[in-house]
């Protein structure tokens, strides 16, 4: 045995009694010292924080949503009896009408309102 882990005896076990160390365990970090408070070099403020979020997986994410609000309408139209064409027709429109609500929340997507227009014109 060694520090408590292991058999007493490998005797009648059918082993060697070998043991072998998790290779693959990350010990997890113990109470981390801040070395700005010390004088060494700070490190950025954005290292070990919260990430930014891809923006191509946000619009990957915001694409599934159209698709999924699409497939709905569809479900929904077929149920109320439209032909294919009537229904092809609503959903093209549906589709410009929601990629351009796509297109309103990626310009929001910093977390601030969009400029108007009368800020973006020089003054004068």
């Amino acid at each position: 045995m060694y520090n408590g882990i292991g058999l007493q005896t490998p005797r009648g076990s059918g082993t060697n009694g070998y043991i072998q160390s998790n290779k693959f365990f990350v010990k997890p970090k113990s109470a981390r010292v801040d070395t700005s408070a010390v004088g060494g070099s700070a490190q950025p403020e954005g290292f070990g924080g919260i990430r930014k979020p891809n923006k191509d997986i946000l619009q990957h994410d915001r694409k599934r949503q159209i698709h999924l609000r699409l497939l709905v309408l569809q479900d929904a139209l077929a149920d109320q009896g439209y032909t294919d064409a009537e229904i092809a027709e609503k959903i093209r429109e549906a589709k410009k009408a929601l990629e351009v609500e796509l297109a309103a929340s990626a310009s929001t997507a910093s977390g601030r309102p969009p400029l108007s227009k009368r800020y973006l014109q020089p003054a004068g």
